[in-house]
């Protein structure tokens, strides 16, 4: 993310130093070189949308696997719970059967 950051923060720099200098340097009319800032910041606001739009798509398609990650993870431990669980009742259900033979012992 901080590539993408630093990659915005190069370009408006750049966009910005080469529109002073072609001001300061401009051989050309006014007019001209309006246009060619008009189009120097058309070119920069294009580059920006298309960055904007691939760290969009990136953090799109990271969210979505993280998010089918988390799915596979919970369902994981929901299954590894319920096996515990079925462990735990067994041995109970062992401990119990046990109990009931030592009681029936002790009956007459």
């Amino acid at each position: 993310m901080s590539n993408n950051s630093n990659t915005i923060a190069a370009i408006v720099a750049a966009a910005a130093i080469g529109a002073a200098v072609g001001i300061l340097l401009a051989p050309d009319k006014g007019s001209k070189t309006r246009e060619k800032l008009k189009d120097g910041f058309d070119d920069t606001k294009n580059n920006l949308k298309d960055s904007f739009g691939a760290t969009s798509d990136v953090l799109r398609e990271k969210f979505t696997n993280a998010t089918q990650s988390l799915d596979g993870t919970f369902d994981d431990l929901l299954s590894n719970v319920s096996q515990k669980a079925e462990e735990v009742i067994s041995f109970l259900e062992s401990k119990l059967a046990d109990l009931k033979t030592q009681n029936a012992k002790y009956q007459k």
